[in-house]
């Protein structure tokens, strides 16, 4: 979408979900990484059960929203090197965050990761998908190749961005709901922009059809005169001529 969001107060990370369509323009690991470093941020780590579910709950709201978000994984900061496989350490222990985040906290789907060739991380986001054993394809994770096209999600820290208030439109009742939007991408002065600007040209044309009609008014009451009675019958004569051929 595109949108940087905060959630709650100044202390708290930024998020970016980049979303797209077109699938040919769906990216590897590391061009969403590095996408996310140009931008500012570095591709999402998850440090808590909240954090994930403020996430969930971002992607809910998208979809709700009707933005056109559907069927597509997400790249997250999670991924291992090849290197460390001849390591003793089990499998899914060699995975770590890109931003060098430390967090322990872990959301795989069941049977996951599969490790082998399998070394990025996406969170699964595939609601037509017919569920499997471990439920939905949503939200949880899974292990996929690196060079595969997702979408992907940034994460920054909550200096880089000015906040503005935004309302809340998750329920404050729920534990994992405690969050609340602060700050958008947008704002309101370039929404008002966005409205005024296609107004402009019907604006002008409104202009140019009055000013067309009052300059048409105008001429019309400078050519109409007023005559009177005595020259609109200047053609008939008052007194009535004596015709030379009836003298006698």
């Amino acid at each position: 979408s595109g949108q940087k969001v905060c959630y709650g107060d100044l202390k708290r990370s930024c998020y970016k979900l980049a979303y797209f369509q077109d699938l040919s323009r769906r990216v590897g690991f590391e061009e969403a990484r590095q996408a996310c470093e140009i931008d500012g941020g570095a591709l999402l780590s998850l440090e808590s059960e909240a954090e994930q579910q403020l996430i969930e709950n971002m992607l809910q709201n998208l979809t709700k929203s009707g933005s056109g978000i559907s069927d597509g994984d997400f790249w997250i900061g999670l991924w291992r090197s090849g290197n460390e496989l001849a390591t003793s350490s089990p499998c899914p222990n060699l995975y770590k965050w890109a931003d060098g985040s430390i967090s322990p906290f872990r959301n795989w789907y069941t049977d996951e990761p599969s490790c082998g060739s399998e070394a990025c991380v996406v969170m699964y986001h595939q609601p037509t998908a017919n569920p499997g054993l471990g439920g939905p394809y949503l939200y949880q994770w899974n292990d996929d190749r690196c060079n595969m096209k997702h979408n992907f999600i940034c994460k920054y820290s909550p200096s880089i961005f000015p906040t503005v208030p935004a309302g809340n439109p998750y329920d404050t009742s729920k534990p994992e709901d405690q969050y609340h939007v602060i700050a958008t991408e947008t704002g309101i002065i370039p929404n008002l922009i966005y409205v005024v600007i296609p107004t402009i040209p019907l604006l002008l044309l409104i202009l140019v059809a009055f000013g067309t009609c009052c300059f048409q008014m105008l001429h019309k009451s400078k050519g109409r005169t007023k005559t009177s009675p005595n020259q609109s019958t200047l053609w008939i004569s008052k007194t009535p001529r004596k015709d030379s051929s009836m003298e006698v």
